[in-house]
C-alpha cells in the first residue's frame, strides 16, 4: 500500500536511521539511494526503490549539507563540462543550455546526456564571441565524413 510520507512507512525510522548513518559519514546521496534500494528499503510513493529526492529531503531535513556535489560524469580533462566551461567564462551554466536548446550553440549530446566541450582557446573564445553577440551562431559538432555542412571551430 503507498503511503506519502517516509513516518508512515512500515520500515521508515529504519530508513531514516541508516540514510543519516550514511549520510554523516559523506556518502554522496546517489549511493545512498544505491544502498538503500539494495538493503530493501523504498520511498513513499514508489514501491520499488528509494528515490534520490527522499534521500535529499531527509538529510537536508536533519541539517546534514553536502560537502561537495560529485560530477555526474567523468571525462577526459581536455574536455569541459557546460559547467565548467561556464566559470572558465564568468557565466552563467544556464546560459549555454538555453544557447543549446535555442540552436544557437550547436554540439553533440554525449550518450550520458553531458556535452563536452574541448578545452581549446579556439573554442572558449568562440563561445565567449557567442555570450558577446559578436557571432550568432557556433556549431561545434564532430565533422561526420558522411554529413555535410558541418564547421569545427
Amino acid at each position: 500500500m503507498k503511503v506519502n510520507s517516509v513516518a508512515k512507512l512500515t520500515r521508515g525510522e529504519e530508513l531514516r536511521a541508516r540514510l543519516l548513518e550514511l549520510a554523516l559519514t559523506g556518502v554522496p546521496d546517489d549511493e545512498i539511494v544505491e544502498i538503500l534500494t539494495r538493503e530493501g528499503h523504498h520511498s513513499p510513493n514508489c514501491e520499488e526503490k528509494v528515490l534520490p529526492i527522499t534521500v535529499q529531503r531527509l538529510r537536508l531535513a536533519a541539517g546534514i549539507k553536502v560537502k561537495a556535489q560529485r560530477n555526474r560524469w567523468t571525462h577526459e580533462p581536455t574536455l569541459l563540462s557546460a559547467v565548467q566551461l561556464a566559470a572558465r567564462l564568468g557565466i552563467p551554466v544556464n546560459w549555454i543550455y538555453v544557447q543549446i536548446r535555442r540552436k544557437r550553440l550547436l554540439i553533440d549530446q554525449q550518450s550520458t546526456g553531458a556535452y563536452l566541450f574541448q578545452n581549446s582557446p579556439a573554442v572558449i573564445n568562440s563561445v565567449r564571441d557567442l555570450r558577446n553577440r559578436t557571432i550568432h551562431h557556433l556549431d561545434l559538432r564532430i565533422i561526420q565524413p558522411h554529413q555535410e555542412g558541418h564547421q569545427h571551430a
